[in-house]
């Protein structure tokens, strides 16, 4: 563990650097020098307006509408962030904000607790998970109006403060009451790890927040006392957050002196690199990392490090692209921008962001659908990288840059079961609701023995939970079609009994559910029982048999 903090005070400055330089450079510059013509010019704009105007306008409101768009024709990660949502917006990455430790979802119009943080306030005072919570002292939870900003609103407050939640709780007629004082709440990043078979650890991270890195590292000494020889680390769906966290993260698994990744900006205080200082604990454990196109930023950092190095394989779907980096800067009114500085390159010298016109963010967005309509989600062949941006890695296979980070095996999307019927039920969200629904009745039935390997005894066999399932559908006005339900079987077992895992159980039991038929962790698993690494690995996405 010491090691591990000496391994961040070496790094940690120097990401540090750069945000506080900047905004003190910022501050100084807006609040001593004289305004330019160009400045002078705006504000004489603003007060026209202000002044002569044929309606009386809001002028707090006319510039708060005026900063997104100034923002966003600067490039599609700069972003402004008003006073009202700043709050929510550090609190996710933070790694703690002061609330009553539940996960909730909303279901027909009503917030359903999923999950109860083990600890919190809300456990502390009997809340329990399949609660519906109906109202926050009197503000009703309630109705089509509701979402989860209301309710991130309503239960989240000042440590210390309290808030009367009433609850409707299966099994019982009349509602219960219970105050809840909120208290510190952690914002976890590792949501889920867990032996995969008796030598692989699994370990998925959600988000980078800043206590990404020490939950990560917690993870695989946990997982390497239960016996993994291997790891399968899973950024699916990570769309990043704290850059120092993936260096931290990636250092880890490399020797001594290896580029781990390097910034350029127009200003110095922007630049850095950051490279390994040989002190990590899993150096010789083969590792695996499966991205997909939600994979981003400090994810995409920490898949070219370890890509680069030829360290471990990429397995999946090509990442996002997005190799900016933004340093967020408060505001005098308490709002915020996140400014791009700089771009970062992997150990190779490769930008992976993908190209951008200023201000066609909508067309930027748009990227990941034309992806998809252009068939790149079900075929490697379809991707096609620009031959001018080649690049090698350490033992030099070539890599692509411009345009996210390709991987080694390539995993094709599964649409295996997509039927008609499946669409239909899909849409219309049954799968979760019927598992709402049949949740309580299993929640009591486990009593203390919650673990899934006993919710999997008292669920019926595939044949009645999809039958049961069926005639739930039917009511909800989605006739059954024996043919297309017979080809979407095995993807309607998987989700409903993953579903009703999570409902009953948590997250974790969810994605342990879902991974015993992901095509991605199949194949992540048979290239370390296999003994494979990068080196027998061309530069071309292989496609896996």
């Amino acid at each position: 563990m010491k090691n591990r903090r000496n391994a961040a005070m070496i790094l940690l400055p120097l990401l540090l650097a750069t945000g506080v330089g900047c905004g003190i450079f910022i501050g100084r510059y807006i609040t001593t020098r004289s305004l330019t013509a160009k400045e002078e010019k705006l504000r004489t704009v603003l007060r026209l307006i202000e002044s002569d105007y044929v309606d009386p306008l809001n002028m707090d409101s006319l510039i708060e509408t005026t900063f997104p768009g100034l923002m966003a024709s600067l490039d599609p990660h700069s972003t402004y962030i008003p006073a009202s949502e700043l709050q929510t917006v550090n609190d996710d990455l933070s790694g703690s904000f002061s609330g009553v430790g539940v996960s909730f979802q909303i279901i027909n119009d009503t917030v359903q607790v999923i999950e109860v943080v083990a600890g919190g306030p809300a456990e502390k005072v009997g809340i329990l998970p399949g609660d519906r919570i109906i109202k926050a002292d009197t503000v009703s939870l309630t109705g089509k109006d509701i979402t989860s900003q209301n309710v991130f609103t309503t239960l989240r407050g000042e440590k210390g403060s309290t808030v009367v939640l009433t609850i409707k709780r299966f099994g019982q007629k009349n509602d219960v009451v219970y105050d809840v004082v909120r208290g510190d709440i952690p914002v976890n990043s590792v949501d889920v790890s867990y032996m995969l078979s008796d030598n692989v650890g699994y370990v998925k991270v959600t988000k980078f927040s800043r206590n990404t890195y020490m939950e990560f590292f917690n993870a695989l000494n946990d997982l390497r006392l239960k016996g993994a020889e291997s790891f399968i680390i899973d950024l699916r769906g990570n769309a990043g957050g704290f850059m120092d966290q993936a260096i931290f993260m990636a250092n880890e698994f490399l020797p001594a002196g290896r580029l781990i990744v390097y910034t350029r900006g127009r200003k110095l205080d922007n630049e850095y690199m950051a490279m390994s200082d040989g002190r990590g604990n899993f150096q010789d454990y083969p590792i695996v990392v499966l991205t997909n196109e939600s994979s981003a930023s400090a994810s995409e950092i920490f898949a070219g490090a370890i890509q680069d190095n030829d360290r471990g394989l990429i397995i999946g779907r090509r990442t996002f692209g997005k190799g900016l980096v933004q340093n967020q800067m408060e505001l005098p009114d308490s709002s915020a921008v996140r400014l791009t500085v700089a771009r970062y390159y992997t150990p190779s010298g490769r930008s992976i962001q993908k190209d951008f016109q200023r201000g066609e963010i909508d067309k930027y967005e748009m990227d990941i659908v034309d992806r998809y309509s252009h068939g790149e989600f079900y075929n490697a062949d379809s991707i096609k990288f620009d031959k001018d941006k080649i690049f090698r890695t350490t033992n030099g296979r070539e890599v692509y840059g411009g345009g996210g980070i390709m991987p080694d095996v390539f995993i094709p999307e599964d649409t295996t079961g997509f039927t008609s019927y499946y669409m239909a039920v899909a849409n219309q969200g049954l799968v979760q609701k019927y598992a709402i629904s049949v949740s309580d009745e299993y929640r009591e039935k486990l009593g203390n023995d919650r673990s899934l390997e006993n919710l999997d005894r008292l669920l019926p066999n595939d044949q009645t939970l999809l039958e049961n399932f069926v005639m739930y559908a039917v009511g909800q006005g989605v006739p059954a079609r024996w043919y297309y339900i017979n080809k979407s079987r095995n993807l309607l077992i998987s989700q409903l009994r993953a579903m009703i895992a999570r409902d009953v159980l948590g997250y974790p039991a969810f994605i342990r559910l879902l991974n015993e038929n992901d095509n991605a962790v199949a194949n992540a698993l048979q290239q370390l029982n296999d003994g494979n690494s990068p080196v027998n690995i061309s530069g071309q996405a292989e496609q896996p048999d």
